[in-house]
């Protein structure tokens, strides 16, 4: 009765004390988010509770299995079952916590500040450093589950000999990784690119989606995803037009007749600009910026909040600005002049005698005649 009666109250009062402190624990969380709706950390910290329960269910065992008297001849293998799924759940334990307070404190920041320029900021690091503080745990629980085996102790003792020539082969092998991983932390702490901001590489235009320790995501205006190493960042020139202000300006083109009425194109830019939502308001122009032996070009100026703002006050305005003139001034719009071709002078051919253009009148002269008077001949 004994034999089984052991096994029930330590495997079952393990699991029973896990359940009660996991509810005890989770409603204290409970309360003292209600009584600290100002921070979210007591909330988040609630989703800690699956894996404190497997931290204290795998100790309990682990501490009292012994005592449990089941399965003598495989206690040792037991044990060291638990003892893995201790320190798994230790890290993932420590990882949760971790999430839960850089979310919390990126939260609590975000609300804070009005600045959307330090809130991508601070997001983009407390990004990076989530993501590096869960490598470290990842490689230290993974390092003690493989120093929990007695044949990789004795294995590490002769590897710590060897650690620097292993040392200076992992890091030739693995240059370019890390060369990212630098990279990655620069980009993080030097504020040089930010989740969120609007950037140019390689002639694409697009939003900063991702940033990792290793690779950069950015969302084109067609939806597509560019993934590129970090390190491109550190090393080439990029644009960031979010960079000192999402605020942009940009410039709209016409090839235009040298008749076409500017002044007139002024005042309807202005009504145009003034009826787009996206425009903000802080500028506009329209001036003739060059002209050519056909067409003269005019040049208009508007401002937006941001690029896709922009884009749209650029498309609204090209769009009207153009019915308008082919509808009010048509004779504005670019022509092509056309006049009859002149024919090059052709030479006479080769053995004829010229002629004159115009016909001559026959000419008189006098000669003396028999009598000794004049006669006329032509």
């Amino acid at each position: 009765m004994e034999d089984v009666l052991r096994p029930l109250l330590v495997i079952g009062g393990s699991i029973a004390i896990t359940l009660v402190i996991g509810w005890l624990v989770d409603q204290g969380l409970r309360r003292s988010d209600a009584r600290h709706p100002e921070t979210p950390l007591w909330g988040l910290l609630r989703r800690c509770r699956i894996p404190f329960q497997f931290v204290l269910c795998a100790a309990l065992l682990r501490g009292s299995y012994n005592q449990a008297h089941l399965a003598r001849s495989h206690t040792a293998a037991i044990g060291q079952l638990l003892t893995l799924v201790l320190i798994g759940a230790t890290a993932w334990l420590v990882m949760r916590i971790a999430t839960a307070i850089v979310e919390s404190t990126y939260s609590r920041y975000a609300t804070a500040t009005r600045d959307p320029a330090r809130v991508r900021r601070v997001r983009t690091q407390v990004t990076l450093i989530q993501r590096v503080v869960t490598a470290i745990v990842g490689v230290v629980a993974a390092a003690a589950m493989l120093l929990t085996f007695p044949e990789m102790r004795a294995v590490g003792t002769s590897m710590l000999a060897s650690a620097g020539l292993l040392g200076i082969v992992a890091g030739i092998a693995a240059q370019s990784t890390l060369g990212n991983l630098f990279a990655g932390l620069q980009i993080a702490f030097g504020d040089m690119v930010r989740i969120g901001d609007t950037v140019v590489v390689d002639d694409e235009w697009g939003t900063v989606e991702e940033i990792t320790l290793t690779f950069l995501t950015v969302k084109t205006w067609d939806e597509r995803r560019i993934t590129m190493p970090v390190s491109y960042f550190t090393s080439k020139p990029f644009e960031n037009w979010s960079r000192g202000g999402p605020q942009m300006t940009g410039t709209v083109f016409f090839q235009l007749d040298h008749t076409a009425p500017v002044e007139a194109m002024r005042e309807k830019a202005h009504e145009i600009v003034q009826d787009c939502p996206a425009w903000d308001g802080r500028d506009w122009t329209l001036v003739v910026t060059d002209t050519g032996p056909t067409t003269m070009e005019v040049r208009a100026l508007v401002t937006a909040r941001d690029a896709d703002s922009l884009w749209t006050v650029r498309c609204d305005l090209r769009e009207r600005m153009i019915a308008w003139l082919r509808d009010e001034h048509p004779y504005a719009l670019p022509r092509v002049s056309t006049a009859p071709a002149v024919l090059p002078p052709q030479d006479p051919p080769r053995g004829a005698a010229p002629q004159d253009s115009a016909p001559q009148d026959d000419v008189l002269f006098e000669s003396p005649g028999p009598n000794g008077r004049a006669r006329r001949h032509r």
